[in-house]
């Protein structure tokens, strides 16, 4: 276990050599993947730089990232300096949003912070696209570090590379970018988004949530939401039509087996509450999930930026069919069929 008092300088030295061992892996990775086609040709992720991103997110450094302890501000740190460096501007002044709440093992009062970002729509800059992932684990137990690197260094480095297309190619609505702290003890960083929101709730078109999103032996992401927000399916079935990965729906039925139900299993909990609709993207759960196995070298690179590729798409379909999405979640008091939309056959518009 690192101390969490050690300096700047010895931090930066572990993940330089740190840095050795992932240009191996790399090495070795790319030597049999190519990038994945995206929906359009020049629209894709950049995988080197999101794997990197994971690695450095789920460092030993980091100490687990949980919420309130130094770990977590290191995290932190990092994507205070890669959210503008990947374009993201802040929301409306805001590049972070506090709270505070008293932490689960010690009862003292504490400070959780998220970090905001935001790419400007062209078209319908006050209508918004909230994305999330949180950034915080379990932190160091019984002197094992919980590095947790799909849950969820994977979703908030994800972010940062949807970022980084998107404020290059930029849609016709406002994306909110928002790394959420204090998941794993309750919701809490996503509760604060919701209860002190920058932008009125009644803008947010949707909640796309990214928790847990790069290991799996079988290809699958699963894309929950849709048994309450029916309407978005078939921008589902669209997306999945032509992913390069199985993107099934479901584990979102109250009539599931407890557990299977993931309603309320992550940040898009919070959103759900208040009636925002949202799609959850996750894999099943594994072997490395809670335990001091979720690290870095047990991944699964390919179908990790394959998946997030699919959110991309996802997110451009969303993209195109905005209005219509809001004008049916502004009209949930009355019972909503599935719907369909419009063509949407670019990434994004």
């Amino acid at each position: 276990m690192k101390p969490s008092t050690e300096s700047t300088l010895a931090h930066r030295s572990r993940l330089r050599s740190g840095a050795v061992v992932t240009a191996l892996f790399l090495l070795l990775f790319s030597a049999t993947w190519s990038p994945p086609q995206a929906s359009a040709p020049d629209r894709s992720v950049d995988g080197e730089r999101l794997l990197e991103d994971l690695r450095i997110l789920s460092h030993d450094s980091m100490e687990g990232r949980r919420a309130g302890t130094p770990g977590a501000e290191r995290a932190r740190r990092h994507l205070l300096e890669a959210f503008p460096e990947r374009g993201l501007a802040p929301i409306r002044g805001l590049e972070t949003q506090t709270f505070t709440f008293h932490d689960p093992l010690t009862g003292d009062a504490t400070e959780g912070v998220n970090v905001l970002g935001m790419v400007q729509g062209t078209e319908r800059p006050e209508l918004f696209v909230v994305v999330t992932a949180h950034y915080d684990h379990l932190g160091v137990r019984n002197g094992d570090i919980y590095n947790g690197a799909d849950d969820n260094a994977s979703g908030t480095a994800a972010l940062l590379a949807l970022a980084e297309v998107l404020s290059e190619h930029r849609p016709a609505h406002s994306v909110l970018f928002v790394a959420l702290d204090a998941e794993e003890i309750g919701l809490l960083g996503a509760r604060a988004f919701v209860a002190d929101s920058p932008v009125s709730l009644d803008s947010v078109i949707v909640n796309v949530n990214l928790d847990m999103v790069s290991r799996s032996e079988v290809d699958e992401l699963y894309a929950a939401g849709t048994f309450h927000y029916p309407f978005l399916m078939p921008l589902i079935e669209k997306v999945a039509a032509r992913a390069p990965i199985h993107l099934p729906t479901g584990h979102d039925s109250p009539d599931l087996p407890p557990g299977d139900d993931w309603t309320m299993a992550s940040d898009h909990g919070a959103f759900h509450e208040v009636d925002i609709p949202f799609v959850y993207f996750g894999v099943e759960d594994h072997p490395g999930y809670h335990h001091p196995s979720d690290t870095f070298e047990n991944i699964t690179p390919e179908f990790y930026v394959h998946a997030v590729n699919t959110v991309l798409d996802f997110l451009g379909v969303v993209d195109r069919e905005g209005e219509a999405l809001l004008e049916r979640r502004l009209g949930l008091g009355d019972a909503a069929p599935t719907g369909t939309f419009a063509s949407a056959e670019g990434a994004l518009p």
